[in-house]
């Protein structure tokens, strides 16, 4: 009986011998990105070929050990930040990886998580995407997954660069025809410039001046259409960029022109109230567009609000004193009352600019009206009397494409 019993343990500890040798490690150190010892980091081995999943975390000096596994093959994934509930990790992120480990008798498989090396090489697979140039070091350094995503980078670099070339030679192309005035081709050229890259401001607000452009020598519906266009095109621009308070500026020329009067001066007041410096011109350009379209009215409420942005805008003084002038009173006696106003507007505008373009027609008006002229300045060449010149056109606010 006794001799049984020896021999049951005998087995019973030779079976025991077995699954214990059947069993491997993994072992390793941890790394920072500062290339010191990174302690608490977790170390997560999931096996492949059959179900498992083992957790342990890296010490004092950075290093790990892990015994009892199975022979097989593991993924080895390091973690920092995480925490460990349950025998699972909660949060942390996954900073780095080993692949296609296989655990072996004796001796335990080294893993070992160098987070600056890996930051390293990270930067030089960028760096390797951005210029197309592959080292063989970075090429031998690389995982089959990096080589996968680095002909993918240089695939998508290569055909954003091609899709770059031709964006530009659109836009340049447009930017040519809208200086030469050739308003079909610039619509044509910013139309395909804007298919290709639809987030780009200042293509919308060239294909707004285009179609401006091209509606300037239409009529009717063709006119219309164009028109449409602009604005749509305007407000795209603006959508982009709405602290520009040029393309709003821009915006209500063109609605001005399609005499939508009361939008376009509702987007002067935006364009005044982003860019105040510049209010003057802002309600100048409108002052000269209604003019030309015969809204007097308009035009002079126009004009005293560039006044009132900018007492010093000459232009806007000499065009608000034209207005005043045409609500002029004649008395029994023949004579005229001007508006409160009147001459102090041409005045201000001789002080500002005794030798503008206006300045002896300012002149001639305060002579007419009895008024001492207070400046010395004097043109020689010039002849008395010139008759009120019509406000100029608006100019659009310059823009560089």
């Amino acid at each position: 009986m006794k001799k049984m019993m020896r021999n049951v343990f005998a087995l019973a500890s030779f079976v025991a011998g077995i699954a214990f040798a059947q069993t491997g490690a993994i072992e390793g150190v941890v790394k920072g990105p500062d290339g010191n010892p990174l302690a608490g980091a977790w170390i997560r081995i999931e096996r492949t070929d059959i179900k498992g999943e083992y957790l342990c975390d890296s010490k004092k000096k950075g290093d790990f050990f892990h015994a009892g596994l199975p022979l097989g093959t593991y993924n080895v994934y390091l973690y920092t930040g995480a925490k460990k509930v349950k025998n699972k990790l909660e949060g942390g992120e996954l900073v780095d990886q080993v692949k296609g480990v296989r655990t072996r008798l004796g001796d335990p498989v080294p893993v070992n998580f160098d987070l600056a090396e890996r930051a390293a090489r990270q930067a030089a697979v960028q760096k390797a995407a951005e210029t197309g140039k592959v080292t063989e070091e970075v090429a031998r350094d690389m995982s089959p997954e990096q080589k996968a995503a680095l002909d993918k980078a240089m695939k998508e670099r290569s055909a954003a660069m091609a899709k770059n070339k031709e964006l530009n030679d659109a836009f340049n192309g447009g930017m040519n025809a809208l200086k030469e005035q050739n308003f079909p081709t610039a619509v044509e050229q910013f139309t395909k410039a804007s298919t290709m890259d639809p987030k780009q401001h200042v293509i919308w607000a060239q294909l707004a001046e285009s179609y401006s452009g091209l509606a300037r020598g239409q009529k009717g519906e063709e006119a219309d259409a164009s028109l449409a266009k602009t604005y749509e095109s305007f407000q795209k621009a603006i959508e982009l960029k709405p602290d520009d308070a040029s393309y709003i500026n821009n915006y209500a020329l063109a609605l001005a022109r399609g005499k939508k009067f009361t939008e376009a001066q509702q987007e002067l007041e935006k364009a005044a109230t982003l860019d105040p410096t510049n209010g003057g011109k802002y309600f100048y350009n409108l002052g000269a567009l209604l003019t030309n379209a015969n809204q007097t009215e308009a035009a002079g409420a126009a004009f005293k609000r560039a006044i009132e942005s900018d007492p010093n805008y000459a232009d806007a003084q000499y065009q608000y004193g034209i207005y005043l002038t045409g609500k002029a009173q004649t008395k029994a006696d023949g004579s005229l009352v001007f508006p409160p106003g009147t001459a102090e507007a041409f005045q201000k505008y001789v002080e500002l600019k005794p030798d503008g373009s206006f300045a002896e027609s300012a002149k001639g008006m305060l002579q007419a009206m009895g008024q001492k002229v207070d400046t010395t300045y004097q043109n020689p060449a010039a002849k008395k009397g010139t008759a009120p010149a019509k406000a100029p056109a608006a100019a659009p606010a310059k823009k560089k494409g």
